[in-house]
């Protein structure tokens, strides 16, 4: 099983996630941040990923940390939890449609982070959630996971479309780039023999 538990705590966030990449889609997550919660959910359930996340967070101040330091330790829980990449499809893109609203995303798990975000909220807040949070997760998430992540929404009208459409696409090529390929047979899939 490919698995992995981390913790991160500082003065501003306490953060623990399970993740198991193999699983079936269960989710447990508790943020202190609604929208962000639900957006979490989603993410387990289409990369049938089983994940559990506890968070507390200066929410007083704002969802910022929470959003971001979550970002950070399921980045390095992924990382850990996909061990040495062998065997792994690597790659994978899609085009996610939500209603209106349609979100490209690629990525390539690596070893090299590096973030892509493009794309425009109709609206500074989704609720009480502030849509900039969004690519802040993103950009958390690529640095600890070390992956390459291309995220562009290409149009839509709501902005709760939008994000949703960007974790669903962040979701499905996660479980496509992780799924493996028996061609490889067990390789590293790089001519550089590591990843």
């Amino acid at each position: 099983m490919r698995s992995a538990s981390v913790s991160r705590k500082t003065a501003e966030t306490s953060v623990s996630i399970d993740l198991t990449i193999d699983g079936s889609g269960k989710a447990a997550i508790r943020t202190g941040v609604g929208f962000f919660d639900h957006m979490l959910e989603l993410l387990a359930r289409h990369a049938l990923f089983d994940l559990t996340v506890t968070a507390e967070g200066d929410t007083h101040i704002d969802d910022h940390h929470t959003v971001e330091d979550v970002g950070i330790v399921l980045g390095q829980a992924f990382l850990r939890a996909l061990g040495d990449k062998k065997g792994i499809r690597r790659y994978a893109s899609l085009d996610l449609p939500m209603d209106e609203a349609l979100t490209r995303v690629a990525i390539d798990i690596s070893g090299r982070p590096f973030l892509v975000f493009r794309g425009e909220f109709p609206s500074a807040k989704i609720g009480a959630f502030d849509t900039e949070l969004v690519r802040e997760f993103f950009q958390a998430f690529a640095m600890q996971a070390a992956v390459t992540l291309h995220v562009e929404s290409l149009y839509g009208a709501n902005s709760h479309h939008i994000a949703e459409g960007c974790f669903k696409g962040l979701a499905r090529a996660l479980r496509d780039a992780v799924a493996m390929d028996p061609r490889e047979a067990g390789r590293i899939p790089s001519t550089k023999g590591a990843l």
